[in-house]
């Protein structure tokens, strides 16, 4: 199989020279290798099934990557740290933040019946975030939590009605290694859980 270097006729250090030269597309291309490596840690998995992406378009369906383990549907939406918001503390220990919210605003019927246009994601959308936290330390190492254990906009979030925060996640949240609840670098102990 031809490599996108043989395709584009390009060396790999005159990518990196690109990439390096474009942050939004560094962030970008970063996005998709992590979600690619999230995807890699349930790959040949015992007891995980029908392995799919989803379609990045689809506004309907959240979530990155899909799956059947033990019979149940998992949806897994994948989030990097905001590299400028990483800080080392020292001795291995990190605290950054990760973005949570769609890519677009759209449009979203909250199970109290109003009707909210946000880029946040809504409780249920789907089932676990994986955050990759290769910037902290420059290690592939990822923290899951349940949708439904992270936190809602708080009251600074002055384009969401009080009455709405509980139906939806934060945009910006805080992550620390070593991982405080809700995070766990044991998805399949949240997904037991789950079923």
């Amino acid at each position: 199989m031809a490599t996108i270097f043989d395709i584009w006729q390009i060396t790999p250090e005159e990518l990196t020279n690109i990439i390096n030269e474009n942050p939004s597309l560094r962030g970008f291309l970063f996005g998709y290798v992590s979600e690619y490596k999230a995807r890699s840690l349930f790959k040949g998995h015992p007891g995980i099934e029908h392995l799919t992406k989803y379609d990045d378009h689809d506004r309907k369906s959240k979530g990155d990557i899909s799956f059947l383990y033990k019979g149940k549907e998992f949806k897994i939406e994948a989030k990097s740290l905001q590299t400028n918001s990483v800080i080392e503390l020292g001795s291995d220990k990190w605290r950054g933040k990760f973005q949570c919210d769609a890519s677009d605003r759209r449009d979203i019927r909250l199970p109290n019946g109003h009707m909210v246009n946000t880029t946040c994601l809504a409780v249920g959308e789907f089932d676990i975030v994986a955050v990759s936290l290769y910037a902290f330390g420059e290690q592939w190492r990822f923290a899951f939590a349940k949708n439904s254990d992270l936190p809602h906009p708080g009251e600074r979030s002055r384009n969401v009605a009080p009455e709405d925060r509980i139906y939806l996640i934060k945009t910006l949240i805080d992550i620390t290694w070593p991982l405080k609840a809700p995070f766990t670098t044991d998805v399949y102990s949240l997904m037991d859980e789950m079923l």
